[in-house]
């Protein structure tokens, strides 16, 4: 069974190469949607081998589809370019397990490491993402910020995806600002409302979740910094949302 592999980029140098290498392992073609790199992301993916369309950022769901019909294939794997298949994932899509069943999606576990340590506690494991679906069925949505694939008949598996994507903590709080602006302008353009106190009560929220129910307490300094970063991510998400609701009123 043919597979396409699948990865939006913006300046992944340092990743590309070993991203695609790895997906040669389980794909018979790897596509890769550039948002337009300033450094040699498209000449390496080209070197190594992949297809590679430029695309002005989308978001993150529309960039993905903006992918899907130059992918020759009907399943497809979209991994981010930090992303890897662990080995009981390859050895779930090599042996085709994939086809067991009437199932359209897959939901593979993913494990987070700062550098090359494993984030696994303050709710970081077990995270779950759909990385693998039939294009014929399932599809990525809309969303422009933490997209979700749209499934008819979604299963869970106990393989793994490693998910490279910080060096350090100045990192994860760069990209949470990020992800925190793009998730207030998506809800905000849903036409969610919120009060001036939803910003507090969802961080607050966030921080006793990870800190106390999911094992932060009991990893140290590290335990707390992820949470801690989790309650921040929370707070400026609906910070920003009623920032948002105030400038429109003005």
């Amino acid at each position: 069974m043919a597979i396409s592999g699948l990865v939006i980029t913006f300046n992944e140098e340092k990743n590309i190469g070993k991203c695609i290498d790895a997906l040669f392992e389980v794909c018979d073609e790897v596509i890769v949607v550039d948002s337009l790199s300033s450094d040699n992301t498209v000449k390496i993916a080209e070197e190594k081998g992949a297809k590679v369309i430029l695309q002005n950022f989308l978001g993150d769901g529309p960039q993905r589809s903006h992918g899907l019909p130059y992918c020759k294939n009907d399943w497809i794997l979209n991994l981010d370019a930090d992303e890897f298949l662990d080995n009981d994932a390859k050895d779930f899509v090599l042996k085709q397990k994939y086809l067991e069943g009437n199932y359209d999606a897959f939901s593979f576990r993913v494990k987070n490491f700062l550098a090359d340590e494993l984030i696994d506690f303050s709710g970081w494991y077990p995270d779950s993402k759909v990385r693998f679906f039939n294009q014929k069925t399932a599809k990525p949505s809309e969303d422009k910020v933490h997209q979700k694939i749209v499934t008819t008949n979604e299963k869970k598996v106990a393989v793994h995806i490693l998910h490279y994507g910080w060096s350090s903590f100045e990192q994860i709080l760069a990209k949470k600002n990020q992800y925190s602006t793009w998730h207030a302008q998506q809800l905000f353009d849903q036409g969610k409302r919120i009060n001036a106190l939803k910003p507090i009560l969802n961080g607050t929220v966030s921080f006793v979740r990870c800190y106390f129910f999911k094992k932060g307490i009991i990893n140290g300094i590290d335990g707390l910094t992820i949470a801690m970063i989790q309650a921040f991510f929370s707070y400026m998400k609906y910070a920003k949302l009623l920032k948002l609701q105030q400038e429109v009123k003005n």
